[in-house]
C-alpha cells in the first residue's frame, strides 16, 4: 500500500515517475505516426515516413518534456532533462541516416536476394535473371590482395614510427600518411592505370591493378590505426622485457604487437570496410565485364561497387529488372562490410589481454 501510495503521489512531489520521460516520448512518436497516416490517406503524403516519424517526434518530445518537467520539477530539473533531450536527440539525428539506408536497401534488395544471384554471372543474359557471382568473386579476390599488399607495408610503417622512427625521417613520413589519407579515390586508381599502362601499355585492365589501387588507399588508414593500438601498449612491459635482456626486435614481436593485435585486427578490418565499396578506381584500372575471372593478372574483372554502378547507369529495356539488381548488389556489399565487422570483433576478443591468472 505504501509503494502505491508513492508512486501515486509521484507527481506531487516534484518529480516525475521514472518511466515518464519514455511513455512521453512513445506518446510522441504516436502522435507523429498518426499524423502522417492521415496525410497519408487524404493524398497529401505518398507512403508513411518511419524515419520523419521519428525525427519529428523526437522534436516534439523535446519540447514536451521541457514544458512537463518545468511545471512539476521546477526550472533547474527542467534544463536537465531538456539538456538530456537534446544529447538523445542529436543520437538520433546521427542514427537515422543509418536505419534509412539499411530499411531503404532491405526494401528494395530483398526482392533479387535468391540463389541465381549468389551462383550465376551476368554472361548472355539480357534483361531479367542472372547474378553477380563473377562481382562477388572479383571483389573478394581484389580486396584480398590489397590487404595482403597494405597490411606488411602498414604495420612494419608503424613499428618503425613508434618504436624506431625519431627526427626528420619520422616527421616526413608522418606529413606523407596524412596528405595520402586525404587522397581520392579516382587520384589512386589513376596512379594505378599510370603504372601499369608504362609496364603492359596503354588501355591495361586487370584485377591486380585494382588490388594495387586499393591499397594506396588502405596502407594510411592501417598506418594510422596501427600506430594508435602500439602507443597504446604500456613502455613497463617494453622495459621490463629490456632488463630481462630481451633485445628490441624480440620485444616487438613477441610482446609489443600481441598486446595490440586485438587493435591492429580491428584497425585492419576498418581499412577493408573503408575500401572495399569504391567504385572510381576499380571503374578506371580492372574495368567491368559480364563474365566471371577468376585470375587477377588476366583481364578485365567485375566488383561489386563497379556491378552495382553498371546495373543503374545501363539500364536495358527491362529497367526493373536492373534495378533490382543493383539494390541487391548493396545489399551483399554491406552483408560484406558486416560480416567483415563481426569477424574483427571476434578476432580481437580472442587476442585481447587476458587478465588473472
Amino acid at each position: 500500500m505504501a509503494v502505491s501510495t508513492t508512486a501515486g503521489n509521484a507527481l506531487t512531489t516534484g518529480r516525475l515517475p521514472k518511466m515518464a520521460p519514455w511513455a512521453i516520448l512513445l506518446a510522441c512518436w504516436l502522435v507523429v505516426a498518426a499524423v502522417y497516416a492521415l496525410f497519408a490517406m487524404s493524398g497529401t503524403l505518398q507512403d508513411f515516413s518511419l524515419v520523419g516519424t521519428l525525427f519529428f517526434g523526437t522534436v516534439l518530445y523535446i519540447a514536451i518534456i521541457y514544458v512537463v518537467s518545468l511545471s512539476v520539477e521546477g526550472r533547474r530539473q527542467a534544463v536537465d532533462r531538456l539538456i538530456t533531450a537534446l544529447v538523445f536527440g542529436a543520437f538520433l539525428v546521427a542514427l537515422l541516416p543509418l536505419v534509412s539506408l539499411i530499411s531503404t536497401v532491405l526494401a528494395n534488395g530483398l526482392a533479387r536476394f535468391d540463389l541465381d544471384f549468389f551462383t550465376m554471372s551476368q554472361r548472355n543474359i539480357v534483361g531479367a535473371g542472372g547474378g553477380a557471382l563473377h562481382a562477388i568473386v572479383g571483389t573478394l579476390e581484389i580486396t584480398a590482395v590489397a590487404t595482403l599488399i597494405s597490411v606488411p607495408i602498414g604495420l612494419m610503417t608503424a613499428v618503425y614510427l613508434v618504436e624506431y622512427g625519431r627526427g626528420q625521417i619520422a616527421r616526413w613520413i608522418t606529413f606523407l600518411v596524412d596528405v595520402m589519407t586525404g587522397i581520392p579515390s579516382i587520384v589512386a586508381g589513376l596512379f594505378a592505370y599510370a603504372v601499369f599502362a608504362i609496364i603492359f601499355g596503354p588501355g591495361v585492365r586487370m584485377g591486380f591493378a585494382g588490388s594495387v589501387a586499393l591499397s594506396v588507399l588502405m596502407i594510411p588508414v592501417v598506418v594510422r590505426a596501427c600506430e594508435e593500438m602500439l602507443k597504446l601498449v604500456p613502455n613497463e612491459l617494453r622495459e621490463a622485457a629490456f632488463a630481462l635482456g630481451v633485445p628490441k626486435w624480440l620485444t616487438i614481436v613477441k610482446i609489443v604487437l600481441p598486446t595490440s593485435a586485438a587493435g591492429i585486427t580491428t584497425g585492419v578490418m576498418l581499412s577493408i570496410a573503408r575500401v572495399i565499396g569504391e567504385t572510381a578506381p576499380l571503374l578506371l584500372v580492372a574495368g567491368f565485364t559480364q563474365s566471371m575471372n577468376y585470375d587477377l593478372f588476366d583481364g578485365r574483372m567485375q566488383s561489386l561497387p563497379v556491378f552495382v554502378f553498371t546495373s543503374y547507369a545501363n539500364q536495358g529495356t527491362d529497367g526493373d529488372a536492373y534495378l533490382a539488381r543493383a539494390w541487391t548488389g548493396a545489399l551483399t556489399l554491406i552483408l560484406i562490410v558486416m560480416a567483415l565487422n563481426l569477424i574483427a570483433r571476434l578476432i580481437a576478443r580472442y587476442f585481447s589481454p587476458k587478465t588473472g591468472r
